[in-house]
């Protein structure tokens, strides 16, 4: 994100459209600035940011006639990259000009947790530990990027993360639960998220159309998580190890527990809490279709 890609942006989009620029400066400004496009019957908002910004986007215009465009501006941009984006903004903004033209716009589905959706993944227990601690650090964000996750990641189940008692249970409302959950993976999209250009392969048949992928450790032990990381490092998905509950086409499933647990939702820390209500909302939100 600089002063020169916005400009150049915006001049491009200008080209075939009326344009108009708003830049945030804290959190939730985006859903503000996304609503009230939505009422004004602006067309489509284009999310130039990180997925935290691309959140709050999606938040203002779900549900409306407004449609989204993806453009990648922040450190990882897990979304715009599970859409087949390419990593940079300039040429990433070439493909949504085209998809406009083309009028490429069809609907998606989100997930939804405790009322407010996410576009590809929440996180409860220890990997919203480590988005936590990495938030302590924003301002390095941008710049350490995965050197600062991966600090965080190793300092979190060092010293911050229980990994002996379970911090939640898992109800699926269909007779299906998970009494001892010590960290879970609440899926949009696949992969995961990305180190480098390496995706995390975690469960591939995850889809826009067709509900969530929850994921789900019963165990923390050091050899389980390492030969997972591994597993998703090599591509086509995590394998049915004994430590995890692997769970496709989610429509309903509530997280919770006596003791508050950590949650993130699409890589923003939310705090700790006691219950988690999650579900898949089809036909949610009409997407522009900008790929190669």
């Amino acid at each position: 994100m600089t002063a020169r890609n916005t400009v150049t942006v915006h001049e491009r989009l200008s080209q075939h459209h009326d344009v108009q620029v708003v830049e945030t400066n804290r959190r939730g400004h985006a859903t503000r600035f996304a609503e009230d496009a939505a009422r004004r019957g602006i067309d489509v908002v284009v999310a130039y940011g990180g997925d935290g910004t691309l959140n709050e986007v999606a938040t203002g215009i779900a549900t409306t006639d407004t449609a989204l465009a993806v453009l990648p501006g922040g450190s990882t941009n897990v979304f715009a990259r599970t859409l087949g984006m390419p990593n940079d903004a300039l040429e990433a903004i070439d493909l949504i000009i085209e998809a406009l033209g083309r009028n490429d716009i069809s609907p998606i589905g989100l997930g939804r947790a405790n009322g407010r959706f996410f576009t590809f993944h929440t996180g409860i227990g220890y990997d919203a530990a480590v988005v936590r601690r990495v938030e302590q650090r924003a301002g390095l964000k941008r710049y350490a990027g995965n050197p600062l996750f991966i600090a965080a990641a190793l300092r979190t189940w060092g010293l911050d993360y229980d990994k002996k008692r379970p911090h939640f249970a898992l109800d699926f409302g269909d007779g299906n639960t998970v009494d001892k959950g010590f960290f879970s993976i609440i899926m949009n999209t696949n992969p995961y998220t990305y180190l480098g250009n390496r995706p995390f392969d975690i469960v591939p048949s995850t889809s826009l159309s067709t509900g969530l992928s929850v994921v789900t450790f019963t165990s923390l032990k050091t050899t389980q998580m390492l030969r997972t990381l591994v597993s998703a490092l090599q591509g086509g998905g995590v394998k049915n190890f004994p430590w995890l509950d692997i769970r496709t086409n989610v429509q309903h499933v509530v997280a919770s527990d006596s003791r508050a647990f950590p949650y993130q939702l699409d890589g923003d820390y939310l705090g700790e809490i006691q219950k988690v209500e999650f579900e898949f909302v089809p036909n949610a939100i009409r997407l522009v279709r900008s790929h190669p």
